[in-house]
C-alpha cells in the first residue's frame, strides 16, 4: 500500500498526554489489540460511525503515513478491506493536524469538510486525473 494520509481518533485527554509524553502510544483499545488503529480517507466517517459514535470530546489525527516506520502495516479487518495498523509508538511529528470532532444532533460526529476530500483530490493528482 502506498503512502499518504491516515486518520486516528481519539479523546482529547489521550492526545494531550501524548504531547505531555513527546510519542502516542495509542488508546486503551489499541494497547489491548497490541497496534494503533487507523482508517483510510474513505473510511474513517464509517469507523467513527462503528466504533465512536456517541463519544464526545474526540479529537482526529491527520498523519502522513509517509513519516512513519515500517512498522505500519495495512491488513485486511473482517470484511476484508485493508486497514492502516501501527505496530510502535505514533510520532507525533507525524501528526501534521488536529481537529476537534463535535457531536451532531444524530450523535455521529462532525467531520472536517475537507478531510475525505483532499485524500481523494491527492489520489487522483497521482495517477494524473485531475
Amino acid at each position: 500500500m502506498n503512502g499518504g494520509w491516515i486518520y486516528h481518533m481519539c479523546t482529547r485527554a489521550e492526545w494531550q498526554a501524548a504531547q505531555e509524553l513527546g510519542v502516542y502510544k495509542g488508546s486503551s483499545q489499541d494497547r489491548a489489540d497490541g497496534f494503533i488503529h487507523f482508517s483510510g480517507a474513505g473510511q474513517v466517517r464509517e469507523s467513527a460511525a462503528k466504533h465512536r459514535s456517541g463519544q464526545p470530546d474526540l479529537v482526529l489525527l491527520s498523519v502522513d503515513s509517509e513519516l512513519l516506520s515500517v512498522d505500519l502495516k495495512w491488513e485486511p479487518s473482517r470484511g476484508g478491506a485493508l486497514f492502516p495498523h501501527l505496530y510502535g509508538s505514533l510520532p507525533l511529528e507525524a501528526v501534521l493536524r488536529v481537529d476537534d470532532l463535535p457531536l451532531g444532533d444524530d450523535g455521529l460526529h462532525v467531520f472536517p469538510a475537507d478531510i475525505p476530500i483532499k485524500e481523494r483530490e491527492r489520489e487522483r493528482k497521482r495517477k494524473g486525473e485531475a
